[in-house]
């Protein structure tokens, strides 16, 4: 096991500021970071590898059938750290594959989940997520100002990129959100969503906790996470007949190319249109 000195954490504690003031990082990112930097730094018992170190360890995902962002995040976490301690490297990037997105909720099944709430709270934190499609950490920012509630929609303050933006919601979830701000009232600039207990801003972990629970109440099969409600609200609209330069703008994608993933997730779709346009021979 790696014994750190006291000069050496002064070392990563001076990576993560290097990643926040010189690179501009998000909070996110550099907590990524930093714990693949520590794990390589663990693994490897110095914090100043060498080339082949780095690139032996990467290696090592590759072979070991690591996933695509597992791989990516973790050489570009080691890129960052070689060049804060003045010895840079470039690793290589393999092109990024064509995923399908798998396993999507129907209308029905979100419709259960929301039914198998058992307080406002719960019902408005999952219908805020299934409607709007904002992400995790976009939600545990939220701030009660942030609810539009005469517009059905939703601002997001710094969302993925450090991006402002706006969401739509329907009535019917507005509808949710001033009922439980009504049994839970809270001044204006005061987090939209709190911890019971302290009332400090949830914590991603916290989010992810609480729809694990209701899905088991609920008895689903498929495992429930907050992104999955993203991307089945992608999905669902698709169905809907949603454009997708619409989906694309609901969910704040900077590229069409990432919303047009979700048109190679239902993959009956193009077999409809086929039939419909088939011509008949026999």
């Amino acid at each position: 096991m790696l014994v750190a000195t006291s000069n050496e954490n002064k070392t990563v504690y001076g990576f993560e500021q290097f990643l926040l003031v010189r690179k501009g990082l998000q909070p996110l990112t550099i907590i990524g970071y930093l714990g693949s930097v520590k794990k390589f730094i663990e693994s490897i018992g110095t914090h100043y590898p060498t080339h082949h170190q780095v690139e032996e360890y990467v290696a090592r995902y590759f072979r070991g059938g690591y996933s695509y962002s597992h791989i990516t995040n973790t050489s570009l976490a080691l890129e960052r750290w070689m060049e804060y301690i003045q010895d840079p490297i470039r690793l290589g990037r393999q092109k990024k594959p064509k995923t399908i997105i798998k396993d999507t909720l129907s209308e029905a099944e979100v419709t259960k989940l929301i039914f198998n709430c058992n307080n406002t709270r719960e019902m408005a934190m999952l219908t805020l997520l299934s409607y709007s499609g904002v992400r995790n950490h976009e939600l545990c920012n939220l701030r009660v100002r942030d609810v539009d509630f005469g517009n059905n929609r939703v601002r997001v303050v710094a969302g993925k990129g450090r991006k402002d933006g706006f969401v739509c919601i329907t009535g019917a979830a507005t509808k949710i959100l001033m009922q439980y701000l009504a049994e839970c009232q809270r001044p204006q600039e005061q987090y939209l969503f709190t911890t019971l207990q302290y009332g400090n801003r949830l914590a991603t972990q916290d989010v992810r906790k609480i729809i694990r629970i209701i899905a088991k109440r609920s008895a689903m099969k498929k495992r429930v996470f907050p992104q999955l409600l993203r991307h089945s609200l992608a999905v669902n609209m698709l169905m809907r007949g949603a454009g997708i330069y619409t989906i694309k703008e609901q969910l704040r994608h900077s590229f069409v190319e990432t919303t047009l993933g979700y048109v190679n997730s239902i993959l009956y779709t193009p077999k409809g249109e086929y039939e419909k346009f088939a011509p008949s021979y026999v």
